[in-house]
């Protein structure tokens, strides 16, 4: 750019915020963001350059693959240069899943990437869009006097929260407060004001440039644990074909049956290579196996913990490092290490 008003690239892949009415058949359909000016005049008061750029056609946050991460990074690297920071419009069922595989992929990121969305869609009176829009924008542009950006991180804003995008998961599918990080602080507010929290922060290595990322490997499971969950379940997920690292959702603090089946079959997977991840079920709170007996036999049966990782966090991180053929044993030390301010060590 040519001046010093702020750069934003808005990247519209789908989702909720995106449509609009069609007055005739009541149906919604997506809107050329191409015009986005003339739906959200709002936008003209910004002194800011905002471009666009949309998947063509867009794309249900439901169908979301890694393969759209991956384009979403090429997007972020191939523009890096020429933008102060980066907005992008995403459904909400999988947004958190998206924020979280961003966070990794974009190694030393000293640039916003502002993931938001909408509950209602932008042409409705009562939207939600507009203000999440509108402020993610703002954060996205924002700078400290020395010219580096307020919020160099992958990041979600949505309904006056701004929130760490790896620390997030979606808690409402009604309500506007659709969001929330349980185990990490947000890192910033809107009301009459934008107030970021500076020491919430991650800051990159200056010395250090972007670094991209796009390999994933999708061989990986979620296990829920509950009350009588049958020896066969369990048989069943562990030899799936392929199987490279399973998600294990316990109890409280980390905690699974003692039965002498289920430690034998976690044994058994772990000797063949298979990671699992030990994350709780509990909306908030961490995983600290060497508080019960029975988490400790997990411990010793070769579970590691996830500490305080959002399943879609721990999935992500899970499927981004086995997709560069690293060696178990890495992958293991990995994902006990915190890569992109995911989890809580303390």
């Amino acid at each position: 750019m040519t001046d010093f008003a702020p750069s934003v690239l808005l990247i519209y892949t789908g989702g909720t915020i995106g449509m609009i009415e069609n007055p005739e058949t009541g149906a919604l359909e997506s809107f050329n963001f191409d015009h986005l000016l003339n739906f959200v005049p709002e936008l003209k008061r910004f002194n800011y350059h905002i471009n666009t750029y949309s998947f063509d056609p867009p794309i249900d946050s439901s169908d979301m693959e890694p393969y759209h991460w991956a384009r979403l990074a090429r997007i972020v690297e191939r523009n890096y240069g020429q933008y102060d920071g980066f907005v992008i419009l995403h459904g909400t069922d999988t947004m958190a899943y998206t924020a979280s595989a961003l966070s990794f992929m974009l190694e030393n990121l000293s640039k916003p990437v502002v993931l938001t969305g909408s509950q209602l869609p932008m042409g409705m009176l009562r939207t939600d869009g507009k203000e999440n829009l509108i402020t993610a924008i703002e954060i996205a542009a924002a700078k400290h006097p020395d010219g580096t950006a307020m919020v160099p991180e992958v990041c979600i804003y949505f309904e006056r929260d701004l929130m760490r995008g790896n620390r997030t998961t979606k808690i409402n599918a009604e309500k506007f407060n659709a969001f929330k990080s349980y185990n990490y602080p947000c890192l910033g507010h809107s009301a009459i004001d934008i107030k970021i929290k500076p020491e919430r922060i991650r800051r990159p290595d200056p010395s250090r440039p972007l670094k991209a990322h796009y390999l994933f490997d999708t061989n990986v499971v979620v296990l829920t644990l509950f009350p009588g969950i049958q020896e066969s379940i369990i048989t069943s997920v562990f030899n799936i074909k392929g199987l490279k690292a399973v998600v294990m959702k316990t109890f409280g603090s980390g905690n699974a049956p003692q039965k002498p089946w289920f430690i034998k079959l976690i044994k058994e997977a772990a000797a063949r290579n298979i990671i699992i991840i030990n994350i709780t079920q509990c909306q908030s709170g961490s995983v600290e196996m060497e508080r019960y007996e029975t988490g400790r036999q997990l411990l010793e049966a070769g579970v590691i913990s996830g500490y305080d990782s959002t399943p879609e966090c721990a999935l992500t991180k899970l499927m981004f490092l086995l997709g560069h053929d690293l060696p178990p044993e890495e992958v293991r030390r990995l994902m006990n290490t915190n890569l992109a301010g995911e989890i809580t060590l303390e």
